[in-house]
């Protein structure tokens, strides 16, 4: 049994960092062309994600990333499905626990290390009410140019949740 020092549990510690390099994951599929494992170690490495070949081969099952002539694809994302808004659906349903909104802001709560890859989803969706999107470990803000487009993409969000 783990016996609570005041440290955190490894165990916990792990599926964070793992949460945030499935996060990363997505992105950097999302937004580049990646045609092989090694070019995504790469690109991990470059954001100081140190994996080995055996987790990422594991990553990219768990993620059910698809190898296309494009590179790797999410099977959320393919032609079948409206893209972007599968990953961002997915995203939500997976880090979502709140949302406040403020005037022109929109907060997003999360789980700890689950703002970083709900942000990145919530950025490749490029919705246009979106002046910009900053991420702590467990907050996301969005910032809309006003209450109008704050409420248009609330609007969006939560049928997105639904």
């Amino acid at each position: 049994m783990y016996k609570n020092t005041g440290a955190i549990c490894p165990c916990y510690r792990m599926n964070t960092h793992k949460t945030f390099r499935h996060g990363q994951i997505l992105r950097l599929v999302s937004d580049q062309r990646i045609a092989n494992q090694e070019e995504l170690r790469r690109g991990l490495a470059a954001q100081k994600l140190r994996v080995t070949q055996a987790t990422l081969s594991r990553d990219v099952q768990e993620l059910r990333l698809i190898k296309t002539h494009e590179g790797y694809k999410s099977s959320t994302a393919l032609p079948e499905e409206p893209a972007p808004l599968p990953p961002l659906a997915r995203a939500l349903g997976e880090f979502l626990l709140d949302i406040r909104p403020a005037e022109n802001l929109l907060v997003l709560k999360t789980p700890p290390s689950g703002a970083q890859p709900l942000a990145a989803a919530v950025d490749g969706a490029k919705f246009p009410e979106i002046a910009g999107t900053i991420a702590g470990d467990d907050t996301v803000l969005i910032i809309t140019p006003n209450k109008k487009s704050r409420e248009s993409l609330q609007k969006k969000i939560e049928a997105l949740v639904k």
